[in-house]
């Protein structure tokens, strides 16, 4: 294959064909990088800080023909797809007002202030980003990579380049120097090829487990800082004094946002034995409510799925965990016809063993599990191979803080659904990854933090 292949997923028609680069190419975009990072490190952290501030601008600006792209690249609903411009211009505002003190000398424990931590910039940073938030899963990286004054090479999924084009348009626009973002649109051997370069200091992956642990085992051979955010199956708990009319509209917003393509997403509904009847009709009947259709309609919740392949795939799960006893209470099926759209699936009745229970689902397929008791809830919850996030839903506050203490997550949210946020930061345990984005911990991971001591005779 010569070039990465844009589809809309809406009508199955082409978009555009991106030529993948050649070698010589991708010499010239890592030269270019590497001599932009030069420059761009000792760039007053000020002036790196109003470059956010005019991006923020440039992305409202472009915000209907950036959504709209989003749209027709990956089937996200344009109200959603508007959302995302939205969020990411909201990072970048928050990383120009809070960065720069999270990038401030630290002072350490040793008497008369003669020794410090200072965060410096490693160097050009490799970032494999994923298709489901084509603007939002590279933002909430780059923005804080490129005010620490490290430089950004986005190797982004091959169906979303017409994305990341338009996000390199607006850094440019934004004042941004030319090459410190650089779009890699490479074949996997040029991914490689990138990770063994000496110019490039660290490597970031958000994707699946099998990407991450073949990116990252290159990482560690030519031992390369590396951020991996990848999978999640993530438990959604419901205990028996939990308000069910708030649990149930969560639960539905966190399982179908974005067709159910997100890695936090409440993929597993814990649902303890007294409420488990009422919170199933409920959500079951909320779920048959949603509006599918075109995505660009503004009173479309659910569209397409953003490949056929993974559609296949989903099915095959929908389809294999049936024949292991799981109940199909709504929808696991195809929808016939153009687009690449999969019915809203409801699964009851599904068990560890199940594929439903231990595989991630990446699609509008939520699966309901029983749990005895709350102890029960909690040794289902971190019964998986993942370790992302977790929702909580009671009013026991000494319930609330032994799940906190006893979930193998990287986030917990208490009466409230997952979500990435400028403000914390994100990352998870297990097979979901290792290292963390956003917050100050975003910014500090891809710094030196130098060791400083000043005269110690």
């Amino acid at each position: 294959m010569t070039h990465a292949l844009s589809l809309n997923p809406t009508t199955g028609q082409t978009l555009q064909h991106y030529a993948f680069q050649s070698d010589e190419q991708l010499e010239l975009a890592l030269a270019g990088n590497f001599a932009a990072f030069q420059q761009w490190r000792y760039t007053p952290l000020a002036e790196r800080a109003d470059t956010l501030v005019r991006l923020a601008q440039v992305l409202r600006n472009m915000a209907e023909p950036l959504a709209r792209m989003i749209t027709e690249e990956m089937g996200k609903p344009i109200s959603q797809a508007r959302g995302e411009v939205e969020k990411c211009a909201g990072l970048c505002e928050w990383y120009a007002e809070h960065g720069p003190a999270m990038l401030a000398a630290e002072a350490t424990q040793v008497p008369g202030n003669k020794a410090r931590i200072e965060y410096r910039p490693l160097g050009p940073v490799l970032a494999v980003m994923p298709w489901n938030f084509p603007l939002w899963q590279v933002l909430r990286g780059a923005v804080p990579v490129l005010l620490a004054g490290n430089s950004y090479l986005l190797k982004h999924a091959p169906n979303v380049m017409g994305s990341a084009t338009l996000l390199h348009d607006a850094f440019i626009e934004a004042g941004l120097p030319e090459h410190l973002f650089a779009l890699l649109n490479v074949e996997p051997q040029g991914v490689s090829r990138a990770i063994a370069d000496s110019r490039v200091a660290a490597v970031t992956v958000t994707g699946s487990v099998r990407a991450g642990s073949a990116i990252a085992a290159q990482a560690g051979a030519a031992l390369k800082k590396c951020v991996l955010e990848l999978g999640g199956s993530d438990p959604f708990i419901v205990l028996a004094d939990a308000d069910l009319d708030e649990a149930v509209n969560a639960a539905l917003l966190g399982r179908f946002q974005n067709t159910g393509q997100v890695c936090a997403a409440a993929k597993r509904l814990i649902i303890e034995s007294s409420v488990l009847p009422a919170f199933t009709e409920k959500f079951v009947a909320a779920a048959k409510a949603l509006k599918i259709g075109d995505p660009l309609n503004e009173d479309t919740y659910i569209g397409p799925m953003a490949r056929y392949d993974l559609r296949d795939e989903l099915d095959g799960q929908v389809q294999a965990s049936i024949a292991q006893g799981a109940q199909l209470l709504l929808g696991g099926h195809k929808i016939e016809g153009v687009g690449n759209y999969y019915a809203p699936t409801v699964l009851a009745g599904v068990e560890p063993g199940m594929t439903a229970f231990d595989q991630e689902l990446f699609g509008p397929v939520a699966a309901i599990i029983e749990a005895r008791d709350a102890e029960h809830a909690l040794a289902l919850a971190n019964d998986s191979e993942f370790g992302l996030t977790a929702s909580v839903w009671t009013a026991n506050e000494a319930m609330i803080e032994r799940f906190i203490e006893r979930l193998e997550t990287g986030g917990v949210f208490i009466n409230g659904y997952s979500a990435s946020d400028a403000r914390v930061g994100f990352g998870g345990v297990k097979k979901s990854g290792f290292g963390r984005e956003l917050s100050h911990f975003g910014i500090r991971e891809f710094c030196n933090a130098q060791t400083v001591w000043l005269d110690r005779r």
